[in-house]
């Protein structure tokens, strides 16, 4: 088991500035992305200065894909399938600790609902 001290990202605004800007994260930290409704989300990393990978999540928490986006990027990454949630960390986080797709990360259903 893993502890992640997630930022929230569930207003437009929030979602619109992520992780832009910052010259580095620690370990442990992230950044989860809350949608208003299951869809195939895409994100890209402009203005994003740290190289990251994202989990895209469905409603229950269970990771449908996992991307790697290099800093500064347009480039989408998309979810494979309906997704509620992206949780971004630093990059190769989620190999680092063989988390995959099909995993669950607990606590999704304790966030507020995005706006």
């Amino acid at each position: 088991m893993y502890r992640i001290e997630a930022e929230l990202a569930h207003t437009d605004e929030a979602r619109q500035t992520g992780l832009m800007n910052r010259p580095a994260m620690p370990a442990h930290r992230g950044m989860i992305f809350v949608f208003a409704h299951d869809a195939r989300h895409c994100m890209w990393m402009k203005n994003t200065l740290i190289p990251l990978s994202v989990a895209f999540l469905d409603h229950e928490g269970r990771i449908l894909n996992i991307e790697q986006m290099q800093p500064r990027s347009e480039d989408s990454h998309c979810a494979a399938g309906p997704a509620r949630f992206a949780l971004e960390m630093n990059r190769d986080w989620f190999a680092g600790r063989n988390i995959a797709p099909g995993a669950r990360i607990r606590g999704v259903d304790k966030l507020p609902a995005a706006r």
